[in-house]
């Protein structure tokens, strides 16, 4: 196969030179550097590359060009490889251009001119865009196939399953005429969906998680029976504590249930975390964190439930939902919350055909004209405002307060107040929701007066509240009455009722009431909500399991 390409467009000829220099220097040997004078010029030669069939790897455009700028031709090129990582070079007083160049192609950076030193400026940046590029899935390879119907639950899961873990695939509708093939072929109907074809031609109807975990590539089932580390949930301080602990030599497995990333991991972008200050995708953040632990070692198993975990002298004991069990010097629990649902009549019915919960970002492009509803008056809410925005005729986000200020970033609710399409609802509830196979209508009331009203909607988005999945913990883990675990200084005096501390020594800042189980993120009580505190927890969770072994 032929080197994959770097194209830079500049109509500056000094400019040019510079960067195209520079980059031969650092990568010549691995990718072909072309340089074009203008976007016409570069989407020709980017043309004779697809008909070539030679991969783009990344392109770096200029923002001032006569004729086409550099976000017209990122957007045009986007269509012929849409792969291809996306770079914008802007002089300092175009910054605000090449911000809001993220939201119409993607920006995957924007790079300042003078770039000097490449060494600090340039080759940070293009070794981490070529990296994902490299791990991105081709969509020239075999390929996943779904077929389903729009508004069936069952589909929908599926759907968010292999979307969440990042496994290519191919939508394809019931009634269009490769999903009937394909399900005759099957000997199925329409009624039958979901159907999955593996990549290698295996057929899977209406598969569990951990069929389809298992066909199309996820690891299931561990390597070992013991550990030193086991974490139990890959949310960011999942996540966090996995690279830590694998990184310093520990035998680390990470456990999740559904899919890397967590609520994070839905997010649309996250803009407040250290160190991307152009924002990042959860997806991206996940996905980069995921091979990191995996890059020093960490084992991860998805689609693996615990179901138990019990204490068997100085080991600890997780049993999983297969009724297979593995062991651990120390457990970090790290298994975050969910969206509570919402109480309203008729919309349980509904859920996965027109009630999500979480941002469902992939079904984005079906939302295109009509109206969006999203619930909830948190930062995951208003991101999902902002990115809906960019397909729904009309977002409307729906708080219960009088306000959004108490609850979201002011940097978010700055960029919703600019988006022409968001409306928020204030005062108002959800209280049903109507229709035959899926959500046509939904009942709202506002709280200050009582009036109640009926609109059209298709489309309702929840991300309310914070539960914690933590019953499979009682009696042996001390929580609070919400269901979230205590620790440290958090933990019950000796007269409780709850499980409480057993040994001399005060337990660690992260310890639960178990020696040797930690708790990190979101599942802990009094944690603050936020991914970078999410990570730093898992961090320090392992200090601590450091220190507890040190002491065995």
């Amino acid at each position: 196969m032929a080197k994959a390409t770097i194209l830079t467009v500049d109509d500056d000829p000094g400019v040019s030179r510079a960067i195209a220099r520079d980059l031969r220097r650092q990568y010549g040997d691995r990718f072909r550097v072309l340089r074009a004078p203008s976007g016409d010029e570069a989407l020709e030669a980017l043309r004779e590359l697809k008909l070539r069939g030679d991969p783009v790897a990344v392109m770096i455009a200029d923002y001032r060009m006569p004729a086409m700028n550099g976000v017209q031709f990122l957007e045009a090129a986007m269509d012929l490889f849409p792969r291809a990582r996306r770079v914008l070079l802007t002089a300092y007083a175009d910054t605000g251009a090449a911000i809001d160049a993220i939201n119409v192609v993607d920006l995957d950076h924007y790079l300042l001119k003078p770039w000097s030193p490449p060494e600090e400026n340039l080759y940070p940046v293009l070794d981490t865009l070529l990296d994902l590029w490299d791990t991105a899935p081709d969509p020239d390879a075999p390929e996943t196939r779904l077929v389903g119907h729009r508004w069936s639950a069952p589909s929908f899961a599926v759907r968010e399953f292999l979307a969440r873990n990042l496994v290519p695939y191919r939508w394809i509708a019931a009634d269009e005429p490769e999903g009937t093939e394909l399900l005759e072929a099957a000997g199925l109907t329409a009624a039958d969906v979901p159907l999955v074809i593996t990549t290698d031609g295996k057929a899977l109807h209406a598969p569990t998680e951990a069929e389809l975990a298992e066909r199309v590539g996820l690891n299931t089932s561990p390597a070992s029976d013991f550990y030193d580390v086991v974490v139990i949930g890959a949310g960011p301080a999942g996540l966090g504590a996995a690279v830590y602990a694998a990184s310093e030599g520990l035998r680390t497995v990470l456990v999740e249930r559904s899919a890397t990333g967590g609520q994070a991991g839905q997010s649309s972008r996250i803009e407040n975390y250290l160190g991307f200050p152009d924002g990042v995708s959860g997806a991206q953040l996940t996905d980069r964190a995921r091979r990191q632990a995996a890059r020093f070692g960490a084992e991860i198993l998805s689609a693996t439930e615990v179901v138990a975990l019990e204490a068997a002298g100085a080991g600890r004991v997780l049993r999983f939902a297969d009724d297979t069990s593995i062991g651990a010097h120390t457990v970090v629990l790290a298994t975050g919350v969910s969206y509570r649902r919402l109480a309203g009549a008729h919309l349980d019915s509904f859920k996965g055909a027109g009630v999500f919960y979480g941002s469902a970002s992939f079904e984005a492009a079906n939302c295109r004209g009509d109206d969006v509803y999203i619930v909830g008056g948190a930062n995951s809410a208003g991101q999902a405002a902002v990115y809906f925005s960019r397909y729904a005729g009309a977002v409307h986000l729906v708080i219960r307060g009088p306000d959004v200020a108490r609850s979201m970033s002011h940097y978010l609710i700055q960029q919703i107040q600019a988006v022409p399409n968001i409306r928020i609802r204030t005062c108002t509830e959800v209280m049903a929701g109507d229709g035959s196979d899926h959500l046509e209508k939904l009942t709202l009331r506002d709280n200050r007066t009582g009036t109640v009203s009926t609109v059209d909607a298709s489309w309702l988005f929840v991300f309310i509240g914070a539960e914690p999945q933590t019953d499979w913990l009682d009696g042996l883990v001390a929580r609070d009455g919400r269901g979230f675990v205590l620790t440290g200084p958090d933990l019950p005096a000796a007269s409780s009722r709850s499980p409480r501390w057993p040994l001399t020594r005060a337990p660690y800042h992260l310890e639960t009431s178990v020696p040797g189980v930690f708790a990190a993120g979101d599942v802990r009580a009094e944690s603050v909500k936020r991914v970078a505190s999410a990570v730093g927890e898992g961090a320090m969770a392992v200090t601590l399991v450091h220190r507890y072994l040190e002491a065995q």
